[in-house]
């Protein structure tokens, strides 16, 4: 008797062992994809991104078109989840879906500011962002905002006197994201979606910074140029070829090997300003679908392009695009399309007077030394 009782615990012992293998074969087979990451370093089709979860999970109460706080949101947790809820995660605080309603502009000008950023945004406003810079093409000019961080009042506060703001010049496009220098990328391709969604025949767009002196006249006559059929998978601006992802934990630039463990970024363009046809605003947006997202919003646009198998153009002119301030003459100023760090009052101080001596530039700054 005791044999047959320790047979059939035998038994009972190898079924539940059986069972127990079939679980882990069902478990594998259905996660497959998620074990064929690990180990592999960086995999450029996946979704999820620490630096962007963190952020998630710091997301203060956000506003809507109204202006009242709603409920804390963490729109796209993990981020792991289908298409369309990558693009449909953050909902437009402020839109602007009329701006290309009545013709194509020649340019769109997506121009990343901080929602605190009035002055600046203001000084765009009157000197380089001005649409009527050039008449009759058409120019469409957007700040793109997320959301700042701050306690209740300071947020709904803000926010009120950006509505205001947004009411007198139609010209801010606001998502409910943080507004953080991690999130730089998020605001990047919220203005790639609005273009792509709202401005598709636009002929050329330009990502930029709140901070850039751009000479939008030359811009247009050096580079773009009328005359020149409308162009297609074009690309350009600084170009930065061979730069190494920053391994310093303690830099601004600091990039993990976890989330890039490459040697080296594929050509990228300075986020300072770069130029690029409107059909690939479309197209950049679709391959971030399925690119981890990167803090560093250059680098991560250049490998959306490395994807596309779309390579970043040379200017004309290597010393038309500077991610550094130049140091101020009417003629080199004449003959550049960006210089960087500029304070709202410098920019329209410099501007000003660009105008004022843009016909003999060169040869009113010969000799008058600086010319301001």
């Amino acid at each position: 008797m005791q044999w047959r009782r320790r047979h059939c615990w035998t038994h009972i012992a190898v079924l539940l062992l059986l069972l127990g293998f079939i679980g882990v074969l069902y478990f594998l087979h259905h996660h497959k994809l998620f074990l064929g990451q690990v180990g592999r370093g960086y995999n450029p089709v996946t979704y999820s991104s620490p630096e962007i979860e963190a952020n998630q999970s710091a997301l203060q109460p956000t506003l809507q078109e109204t202006g009242s706080p709603q409920q804390i949101l963490r729109p796209e947790q993990g981020l792991t989840t289908t298409r369309r809820q990558m693009v449909d995660s953050y909902a437009y605080i402020i839109n602007e879906l009329d701006k290309c309603q009545l013709r194509d502009p020649f340019l769109v000008l997506l121009i990343t500011v901080e929602p605190q950023q009035v002055e600046a945004r203001n000084a765009i406003r009157q000197t380089w962002g001005n649409e009527s810079v050039a008449q009759g093409l058409g120019i469409v000019r957007l700040f793109t905002l997320g959301v700042r961080e701050g306690n209740h009042e300071q947020v709904h506060s803000l926010q009120h006197q950006i509505q205001q703001e947004s009411h007198r010049h139609h010209d801010i496009i606001q998502q409910e994201f943080m507004d953080t220098y991690h999130n730089l990328t998020l605001k990047t391709l919220m203005g790639m979606h609005w273009v792509a969604t709202h401005c598709p025949n636009a002929r050329y767009v330009m990502k930029t910074d709140g901070d850039m002196f751009v000479n939008t006249e030359y811009l247009i006559q050096k580079l773009l140029k009328l005359s020149v059929p409308p162009r297609q998978n074009y690309f350009t601006g600084y170009l930065m070829k061979g730069f190494a992802p920053n391994r310093n934990k303690d830099s601004k630039w600091y990039m993990s090997p976890e989330l890039y463990p490459g040697e080296q970024y594929p050509v990228f363009c300075s986020g300072t300003g770069y130029v690029f046809s409107g059909d690939m605003a479309q197209k950049i947006h679709n391959a971030s679908l399925s690119i981890r997202r990167l803090h560093l919003e250059d680098v991560y646009v250049g490998i959306c392009l490395e994807k596309l198998r779309i390579e970043p153009a040379p200017p004309p002119n290597e010393f038309l695009f500077h991610h550094w301030r130049v140091p101020y003459s009417s003629c080199k100023y004449s003959q550049l399309i960006t210089s960087h760090k500029f304070h709202p009052n410098e920019l329209v101080k410099y501007w000003e007077h660009l105008q004022t001596n843009k016909q003999n530039a060169c040869i009113n700054s010969n000799a008058n030394g600086q010319g301001l």
